[in-house]
């Protein structure tokens, strides 16, 4: 095998290995998120069943800033589809 069949055949496998990794995270990532969506639904059925709103705009900004402050513009845009799953549509 020539060194560039080497480099070829080694990257291939390290790819394999990160995409391996990836899908752990992916994974883990899921969990978390079903995670989040029950224990924010629970909040959600709580502060309905007190007489309270379905949801805390000021809260949802503080989330919204924390994804922005952490993952820039996009994660911002994530921090929105979370709290939307977690709340529903408005």
């Amino acid at each position: 095998m020539t060194a560039t069949a080497d480099t070829a055949t080694d990257a291939a496998a390290r790819i394999t290995e990160l995409r391996g990794e990836i899908d752990a995270c992916d994974a883990e990532i899921i969990r978390l998120v079903q995670q989040r969506l029950a224990i924010s639904q629970e909040i959600g059925a709580l502060r309905r069943s007190t007489g309270g709103t379905r949801l805390s705009l000021a809260r949802e900004q503080q989330v919204l800033a924390t994804f922005q402050q952490a993952l820039g513009t996009d994660g911002a845009a994530l921090g929105m589809m979370l709290l939307r799953q977690g709340r529903g549509r408005l």
